[in-house]
């Protein structure tokens, strides 16, 4: 109990701090984006909706038609109140407006246990919902107060790996309109999809009345919370801004996807105070890495998703020109090392735990060191580089798996016993 409290003002004097940092940049901040949701279109009706559906693992099966009845409800009624009025089109308020409910029916008619449970509930819907306003708040934040960006030491390290989203851009382009159109799709749906595995975790809460000690909201919500920080630190834009037609006239050059950028010296680099920061590491490789983590455990079906949601993730995210190939290395230690750290202060910090957030955390510091100190000699040895990146990466994923076999040694196959055949019975004379 006590640690859900300290979370919790933890997390709301985080959203307060950002609020006041967004509006001294003159934009509103998370939690007034979110509560115009309460009245206004929203954003994203399926975010929402998705928050309501992990709120309502908490409750038994009649409150949740209950609930979801009440949200349709209300969103018919902000419908023909806008279809009349020719407001802007959406859905979404009446998952919002029926977390909100809970939270008061908690406070003023629920107890003890039950009253924390549901807490707990909506304050995991609640999380996911303004997730997605928070990040958009530190994308702006980024952008305004990094007047440089560091793309040509990320473009000119990528050249140890061959230059991975030159060659991505080039067969999601060759393959149109299909594909950019699955790739758009999976890309910006990553929160619905995080939250449709998270209800498979969690669809025992209401029976045990309880969480479990670890699950993927937590992992996807401390990537979110870390990964903007890294953002300020190595502002990058991607090469379809810094190398292609969208950067306008801020761009170093139009060479994305068709010829990938010289290997010169590089420098920081003017951008204007618009394009978000947001690169280093590619958050969108971490979340559907850490997906992919949290669907091993699921049916086959739930496994095959995962898989084609990571892969179609790092698709879509070197193929749109959104991220380097270096962006996605340091993408998947970084997952692993906040996975790694979620589970290990679920079992108390042992020594294997501490010694994989260790080497995670070391891992990726060298990687962000050598990408911004050695991009010219990853450039001109990629035969020596490129094999070390992957390496590096490789490791990390290797102890993953190592210490984590140790932890669940019940998720090892189980040896088949020995079939012992009957021994052959001799006939007495």
């Amino acid at each position: 109990m006590t640690l859900w409290v300290t979370a919790s003002v933890a997390t709301l004097g985080f959203l307060v701090a950002l609020e006041a940092a967004a509006r001294h940049y003159g934009v509103p901040g998370p939690i007034t984006n979110q509560a115009r949701e309460v009245i206004f279109a929203p954003d994203s009706g399926p975010l929402l909706y998705a928050g309501l559906a992990l709120m309502m693992v908490v409750l038994t099966w009649r409150q949740r038609f209950i609930a979801m009845g009440a949200a349709i409800g209300i969103d018919i009624a902000f419908f023909l109140v806008r279809w009349a009025v020719d407001a802007e089109m959406n859905f979404g308020n009446g998952a919002l407006l029926v977390v909100l409910g809970y939270a008061v029916i908690a406070l003023t008619r629920r107890t003890g246990r039950e009253r924390v449970l549901l807490l707990k509930g909506v304050g995991l819907g609640l999380l996911l919902m303004a997730g997605h306003k928070t990040g958009d708040t530190w994308l702006h934040i980024t952008a305004a107060t990094h007047p440089t960006v560091l793309d040509p030491y990320v473009a000119t390290a990528d050249h140890a790996l061959g230059n991975p989203s030159w060659l991505a851009g080039r067969i999601v382009a060759a393959t149109d309109p299909v594909g950019p159109h699955v790739l758009y799709w999976v890309y910006g749906q990553l929160p619905l999809a995080a939250a449709v595995f998270a209800l498979y975790q969690l669809r025992h809460v209401a029976v045990e009345r309880r969480f479990p000690g670890h699950h993927l909201v937590r992992t996807f919500l401390a990537i979110g919370l870390l990964g903007p920080g890294i953002y300020m630190i190595f502002p990058v834009v991607g090469p379809v801004f810094a190398y292609g037609a969208d950067g306008g006239h801020w761009a170093a050059a139009d060479l994305w996807p068709n010829i990938p950028p010289p290997v010169t010296t590089p420098h920081p680099v003017p951008f204007d105070e618009i394009t978000p920061r947001n690169c280093m590491p590619s958050l969108h490789t971490a979340w559907a890495t850490a997906i992919f983590i949290h669907s091993r455990k699921g049916s086959r079906f739930l496994r095959s998703v995962g898989t084609f949601w990571l892969v179609a993730t790092l698709s879509a995210t070197l193929g749109f020109g959104y991220h380097y190939g270096v962006d996605l290395l340091a993408g998947v230690v970084f997952a692993l090392t906040i996975e790694a750290a979620m589970r290990s202060f679920d079992r108390g910090w042992s020594r294997p735990g501490l010694l994989l957030v260790t080497y995670g955390t070391a891992v990726f510091v060298g990687l962000l060191v050598s990408y911004r100190c050695l991009p010219m000699e990853m450039a001109t040895h990629p035969w020596a580089f490129g094999p070390l990146l992957v390496l590096a990466m490789s490791s990390v994923i290797y102890a993953y798996v190592r210490t984590t076999k140790l932890w669940d040694p019940d998720d090892a196959p189980a040896q088949q016993p020995e079939l012992k055949l009957p021994e052959p019975q001799t006939e007495l004379a």
